[in-house]
């Protein structure tokens, strides 16, 4: 409810996106945290999946553009699946309206080092018991690194502090 409730007041981000996928351990198997950062190191999304192919990627980059539009280019790594999800979202566009891809990995740097936020949290948990949990905790741990990160503003427009947009909801 919180993380939906803040997603209807999250400020725009950029028009280039780095994307990447991290590994979380729910019930003695490895699953895929999908993120994507903008150029500014603003978060853009964030999708957790059972699988790491073509259609969860294709899922997660759906997801994000139907919250925040078309960016204008992904930098991700070498992975096939992310790039054949990006093709994929090409082929229904115009050639003018194409999502530029950039395979990098030292210009993926940005998001790698957004990943030891939720690393931190995650791994002294050794691992969830349930997937529907873990979604619910990361979604947190998401929402908490957003608003450390600056990106919810009050109506005033500065920004917020995590403790203080958490008593607004209890409001």
């Amino acid at each position: 409810m919180r993380v939906k409730r803040y997603r209807r007041s999250k400020p725009a981000v950029g028009r280039r996106w780095r994307r990447d996928e991290t590994d979380i351990k729910i019930k003695g198997q490895w699953r895929y945290l999908y993120r994507a950062v903008d150029s500014d190191g603003n978060t853009v999304d964030f999708l957790l999946t059972a699988h790491r192919d073509k259609e969860a990627a294709l899922r997660f980059f759906k997801k994000a553009i139907r919250q925040h539009g078309q960016p204008d280019g992904v930098t991700m790594d070498k992975s096939g699946a992310n790039k054949a999800a990006v093709d994929e979202l090409n082929k229904e566009k115009t050639k003018d309206n194409d999502i530029i891809i950039r395979q990098n990995k030292s210009l993926n740097n940005l998001i790698e080092q957004d990943h030891r936020h939720v690393k931190r949290r995650t791994h002294p948990m050794l691992g969830f018991k349930n997937f529907r949990r873990a979604q619910t905790v990361l979604a947190g741990i998401e929402l908490v690194c957003m608003l450390r990160k600056g990106q919810y503003r009050q109506k005033e427009g500065g920004p917020i502090s995590p403790a203080a947009f958490f008593y607004q909801l209890a409001e």
